[in-house]
């Protein structure tokens, strides 16, 4: 499990070398371009919004998960502010899009399958296997994955994690491992976790080469 440690510090290496940068105003071009998209907007109707809750079935009452010390690591209502108007940087349609995303909870995907969504950068697959819940991509960080965890072991009832599987080296899609799984029963051999070939040295290499041009770009 150590892969998980190594990735968790590239990220916070890449995200401690780039803080969050200053935000210049719309120039008049672009905020005439933004008001011509805004003005030819096609009407939206209902079917997005319909599709983004399709599914949902609860989410956490506390909407600030929180760390060591209490301190903040994700906020399930940070992204209320897109509930206004678009402000002239952001294009109108990728805003009203991100309305969409802002949801977040537990939600039924089809028999057998459900995914928590919007507690985290990825989202959490989970799959009702023969002997235990099988997690699909255990979010970035454990607090995350845990507060994941917890709300579909409250909505669908106690199991245990039998696998967890990571779809690609992303460590949006892995760091938060040891919020769903405890080491000596992957150590015992009664949790599995199943990986890519290569995926550690994907997982070192790219944070390594590329993860201060994710920061910037993120940032």
């Amino acid at each position: 499990m150590t892969f998980v440690k190594i990735g968790a510090v590239a990220v916070a290496a890449a995200l401690a070398a780039y803080p969050g940068m200053a935000q210049n105003a719309a120039s008049e071009p672009t905020r005439a371009a933004q008001a011509a998209a805004a003005a030819n907007l096609p009407d939206e109707g209902t079917r997005d919004a319909d599709f983004s809750m399709r599914g949902f079935l609860a989410t956490r009452s506390e909407p600030v998960i929180t760390g060591a010390g209490g301190k903040p690591v994700w906020n399930l209502a940070a992204y209320a502010f897109v509930d206004g108007p678009a402000p002239a940087t952001v294009h109108p349609s990728l805003w009203r899009h991100m309305r969409h995303l802002k949801h977040h909870g537990l939600y039924r995907v089809t028999d057998n399958v459900w995914q928590v969504r919007g507690f985290d950068l990825s989202n959490m697959t989970i799959v009702r296997g023969a002997t235990g819940w099988i997690v699909i991509d255990p979010l970035t960080s454990v607090e995350t994955a845990q507060a994941a965890m917890e709300l579909v072991n409250a909505t669908l009832g106690q199991r245990p994690v039998s696998a967890v599987i990571y779809s690609h080296s992303h460590a949006d899609h892995f760091g938060g491992v040891r919020g769903v799984v405890d080491p000596t029963e992957v150590a015992a051999g009664r949790t599995q976790v199943i990986a890519p070939h290569g995926f550690m040295e994907e997982a070192t290499s790219e944070n390594v080469m590329a993860g201060g041009a994710m920061m910037r770009r993120a940032a």
